[in-house]
């Protein structure tokens, strides 16, 4: 189908602002314009508490903020750890703080979400080390706040989502938590992936195939870290075993077709395995839910995968 009409008038005002592509940018201006998504939401929804602490990382300690959920519900509640987006150099707590309030209330789980160390400055494999942590930190202490340990899943969009593949399969190799669910929203997997969606997209659609190659860079340091499963979830010897996957991609995008071929590795290895594609849609759709009315339906996807998948019954 065409760009959704609401993607292409923001596509359409970035281009007339003459706003650069992310490879012209410097650092500090590439996370000024990830930050800058929080303009493009809606207000942010009143959850019962919010509780800001930190976990132990490799590196020291690492904030985390905690969305208790509004409605009265018999506890212990299930729990979703977070990763956010920003392509590894950018983003933070803040950013998408509307969206896990949103998710907090709807599917009725605790959320957690987990700073960590950002590119350049901190290159791979810090952030996959912190957010690891992260998960485990919240395996450990959830209950302290309500949290159920045994009812878990992970979840991250864009450079999240591929944060949270590698925690899932860290997971299941190095001795837990066992986790419910993962949710990967338009997750960047590989960095050697040379598909169609990365010519055929290559611009016009807010990240570029340059920009999209530019945040890799900043993140890996050699050719051997792209090789490594832990910087790339789909270099994984074996995928089997792991954790019921949703796995979100949008049409118009760079990095649609190495999401979705992830989706079909995890399909193959066995992995219950919910693929779905947004026709219209951009990367960067999940933070935009005040311009772009078509953002509900992503939160609505994952919404239902979470309230299935964590129910207590499973």
């Amino acid at each position: 189908m065409t760009v959704d009409a609401a993607v292409q008038g923001i596509i359409d005002a970035l281009d007339a602002q003459g706003l650069k592509s992310f490879e012209q940018m410097s650092i500090e201006e590439a996370r000024g314009v990830v930050d800058s998504f929080v303009g493009l939401q809606k207000p942010r929804r009143e959850v019962a508490k919010v509780i800001d602490t930190a976990y132990q990382g490799p590196a020291g300690p690492q904030d985390v903020r905690i969305y208790i959920p509004d409605e009265e519900t018999e506890g212990p509640l299930p729990v979703v750890v977070y990763f956010h987006g920003g392509g590894f150099i950018g983003g933070g707590l803040s950013v998408a703080e509307e969206p896990n309030r949103a998710v907090a209330n709807d599917a009725g789980v605790i959320v957690v979400a987990a700073s960590y160390r950002l590119a350049p400055e901190h290159k791979f494999p810090a952030a996959t080390d912190d957010t690891f942590a992260a998960l485990k930190w919240a395996a450990e202490h959830i209950a302290d706040y309500g949290g159920d340990p045994s009812r878990i899943a992970v979840m991250g969009d864009s450079a999240g989502g591929s944060l949270a593949a590698v925690a899932a399969q860290r997971a299941r190799n190095e001795g837990g938590p066992k986790l419910r669910g993962q949710v990967l929203v338009y997750p960047v997997i590989d960095s050697t992936a040379e598909l169609p969606s990365k010519s055929e997209f290559k611009e016009g659609y807010i990240i570029t195939s340059a920009g999209l190659d530019w945040f890799w860079e900043q993140y890996l340091s050699s050719p051997a870290d792209a090789e490594n499963p832990l910087a790339s979830p789909s270099k994984a010897a074996s995928l089997a075993g792991l954790p019921p996957a949703l796995v979100v991609s949008m049409e118009y995008e760079a990095a649609r077709d190495e999401a979705e071929a992830y989706g079909k590795q995890l399909a193959d290895a066995g992995v219950e395995t919910v693929a779905t594609r947004f026709d219209g849609l951009v990367h960067g759709t999940y933070w935009m839910s005040g311009a772009v009315p078509r953002s509900a339906e992503i939160h609505d996807a994952v919404v239902n995968f979470l309230r299935e998948r964590l129910a207590v019954e499973q």
